[in-house]
């Protein structure tokens, strides 16, 4: 590692997501990280002066295709958490799309930001399965992206989350996954291992924030990864490697009042504010911190909303990966794979609440979300498909 990096409750009744998020912020018993007034980040008292922001695009940059396509994606059955299966697979479907040679250079240090929504707390929670099998970011797939990031040079590897709780890097499998890769975890919702956080801008402005309170290894990556799990959303409709950039923001600067479990200045007062600013916040999000690569953990997942605090929500396995080097293009793919449109209009299913947030990144030029324009590299939309419940809180 570089030498600078060394300095709710159980009852038979569902919860509403609004129940969860002010019921986690008392049992969780430690910073929550979730997503929900325009307001202003408080800003960093200090930027060290050897902070240099990352060479990266402003935008996720689609790959390079032929003829009328302006991005692939990479999907493949996988079944199992198999550690060998998972690389070899992983291997293949970066290998079709050509390696990760032009977003990894020699010496590169990486971060993979995965989902450990909700905390520890909700383990078991769906039908008795694990998180990881059911609503957080497997971390298997974590692992074997990890290692293909060192096989193609890079040279530190940083995965990083805004945590619920301390324990979840440790109970979900993370601590010891990156003891084996020699990758470092941070907690975004911490400043370390810098003396203070960083104010980053959104390039040009945002649409609700024109800059937001990071941890400072995110400006000085010089590649970002997203891993997702595959999942509906009760407000953003669908949660895969964009709306995963939910959690680079530290709680403490992004809550109306000391008492919140969430991120509730996102949200506003109410699920019809957060179905209009979520989506927006999103974009803004990807603008200021953009990805290179996007992973949607589709093998096991659950249906009908992003944990077991929303009503209905039931495992599935949908037995299926999905990668690409344009986010927008992968987060349609992956929709159009649980049998949504991911052109679909605001407030229709499956982003029933609000805004439909790829829509939005396409407009705002991040990528295509028009499957016409994206080649699928391995087996067809069609036959991978499971049909999802989208998040409509019923049993």
């Amino acid at each position: 590692m570089n030498s600078n990096m060394d300095r709710k409750y159980n009852t038979r009744r569902a919860l509403t997501r609004r129940d969860f998020l002010q019921i986690a912020g008392v049992t969780a018993g430690a910073l929550l990280v979730g997503c929900s007034t325009k307001a202003q980040p408080v800003a960093p008292t200090s930027v060290p002066p050897t902070a240099t922001v990352a060479p990266a695009a402003t935008t996720s940059a689609p790959v390079a295709a032929t003829g009328a396509y302006k991005a692939q994606v990479a999907i493949a059955r996988q079944k199992t958490y198999d550690p060998q299966a998972l690389y070899n697979t992983l291997r293949d479907m970066l290998d079709s799309l050509g390696g990760l040679g032009d977003i990894v250079r020699p010496g590169a240090r990486v971060a993979i930001k995965i989902n450990l929504t909700g905390g520890v707390y909700w383990d078991g929670k769906i039908a008795g399965l694990p998180g990881v099998d059911t609503f957080v970011t497997h971390p298997e797939v974590v692992k074997a992206l990890g290692k293909l990031v060192l096989d193609a040079g890079a040279k530190e590897l940083y995965i990083v989350e805004a945590v619920y709780q301390p324990e979840s890097y440790s109970l979900w499998g993370y601590t010891a996954i990156a003891k084996e890769l020699g990758a470092k975890l941070i907690d975004l919702n911490d400043k370390a291992p810098y003396p203070d956080f960083a104010a980053t801008p959104v390039p040009g402005g945002g649409k609700l924030y024109d800059t937001f309170t990071f941890n400072h290894i995110l400006e000085e990556l010089d590649t970002f990864m997203s891993v997702s799990k595959m999942k509906c959303h009760w407000i953003a409709g669908v949660t895969h490697t964009m709306k995963n950039l939910f959690g680079l923001v530290p709680l403490q600067f992004y809550r109306t009042s000391q008492g919140d479990g969430y991120r509730s200045t996102f949200h506003g007062p109410s699920d019809e504010t957060a179905g209009d600013r979520v989506p927006q916040i999103i974009t803004d999000l990807n603008r200021a911190r953009p990805l290179h690569f996007g992973l949607v953990d589709g093998i096991k997942s659950s249906e009908s909303g992003e944990g077991p605090w929303i009503k209905g929500v039931r495992p599935l396995e949908p037995g299926v990966l999905i990668a690409g080097k344009d986010v927008v293009a992968t987060d349609a793919v992956a929709t159009a794979a649980m049998g949504f449109d991911p052109t679909a209009a605001d407030k229709t299913t499956p982003f029933i609440r609000g805004r439909n947030h790829i829509q939005l990144a396409y407009e705002l030029g991040l990528g295509t979300n028009r499957l016409e324009e994206i080649k699928i590299l391995g087996p067809s939309i069609a036959e991978v498909t499971t049909k999802f419940r989208p998040a409509l809180g019923e049993g």
